[in-house]
């Protein structure tokens, strides 16, 4: 083909987690549970629900395209100027966003070996080259990626926690890290998972923007927040950069309901909490009972586990379909022997242990 973008050519399409209704229609499986995608599994809480419902009334027209109220109350919450946040369809909106911004024909992007498969893909859209750097341990080779910074490098990714491996960086080793990243050089620093974290070590992001104003965080409301299905995430970022990514920004990118429900869930601390508490219970009941079957789990900080299947890991996947029990395959991560569970609810979570003994 000519007069194409031939970055494009080199990548696989992304390919999530298979739906519940697929399942259904390939093996007439009606109660199966789907453990792939990283979701909450408690759903929305009740006040978002109520939220949801009263926006409804309002879904003949746009959407207020700035999303000033929800905007309004980040700023508050995080601590920042309201003119640092952009809006997205979900944080991937906001991390291509980046990626325009930052790139163009004959720049490229540091990744690391096992990173989120949107990076590369929002790099290559930009007209970027993809540098991937090796993993060490599941995890990110930060001096490695600092060696892969030259000339031609203007955006590096890094997933804190990672996924699909769950691993992280350190506040003392990311601190060290952004200190050694040229200042012409923009670090995405993906938390989408960050509300999950329970550790000491874990840094927060939004701190460091003062120190580092090459630093982007992006965040979501997919994960902890349940609300994967209206899509709707954020970034912070310098005013200057901010102002950038909203130049090219869709109008109404986000949508009413999106909008609605974000703004209500951000008020809601107690749903959070008990989403927190029982992902770390769940957590810890699933790395016990894979652990015991002789799978050996990579940790993780968010809310999911990957685990080490070895050459079996297309049977074992294919034999938890059967069952079913959805969880996600990860070649097109690269990691052929590994799959990826969600943390379930503590039912989800046993009849997966129950399905993979059964298996194995």
């Amino acid at each position: 083909m000519e007069n194409i973008n031939t970055r494009v050519l080199e990548l696989a399409p992304y390919h999530p987690g298979k739906p519940l209704e697929e399942l259904s229609r390939q093996l007439g499986i009606g109660d199966a549970i789907k453990l792939a995608s990283n979701e909450n599994p408690r759903g929305p809480g009740q006040n978002v629900r109520r939220a949801l419902a009263d926006a409804m009334k309002g879904t003949s027209r746009y959407p207020d395209s700035s999303g000033y109220r929800l905007k309004r109350m980040l700023a508050d919450r995080l601590g920042v100027d309201e003119a640092q946040i952009t809006l997205g369809n979900g944080s991937n909106d906001v991390l291509e966003l980046a990626a325009r911004v930052a790139l163009s024909p004959g720049s490229e992007g540091v990744v690391d070996e096992h990173c989120f498969v949107v990076y590369p893909l929002a790099i290559a859209a930009a007209h970027g080259t993809v540098t991937r750097v090796a993993s060490i341990n599941w995890g990110h080779d930060l001096d490695g990626m600092v060696a892969a910074i030259d000339s031609a490098t203007r955006i590096v990714y890094i997933a804190n926690p990672n996924n699909p491996t769950g691993t992280w960086v350190t506040k003392s080793e990311l601190e060290k890290f952004l200190r050694r990243v040229p200042e012409r050089v923009w670090v995405v620093l993906d938390e989408a998972y960050f509300e999950y974290v329970e550790r000491d070590d874990y840094p927060d992001g939004i701190r460091m923007l003062v120190d580092h104003r090459n630093l982007i965080v992006t965040r979501t409301f997919s994960k902890i927040y349940g609300l994967a299905g209206l899509r709707i995430g954020y970034s912070v970022a310098s005013i200057e950069f901010a102002d950038l990514m909203n130049r090219i920004r869709q109008p109404f990118n986000v949508n009413a309901l999106a909008l609605a429900a974000a703004e209500t869930a951000l008020t809601d601390d107690e749903y959070v909490v008990t989403s927190r508490h029982l992902n770390m219970t769940g957590m810890d009941y699933l790395v016990d009972g894979i652990g015991k079957l002789g799978f050996r789990v990579i940790p993780s900080a968010g809310n999911f586990v990957c685990f080490e299947s070895g050459q079996a890991s297309d049977a074992i996947y294919e034999g938890l379909l059967e069952l079913g029990v959805i969880v996600r395959p990860l070649k097109n991560y690269g990691m052929r022997e590994h799959l990826r569970v969600t943390v379930g609810l503590h039912h989800e979570n046993e009849r997966f242990l129950e399905a993979l003994s059964q298996i194995t």
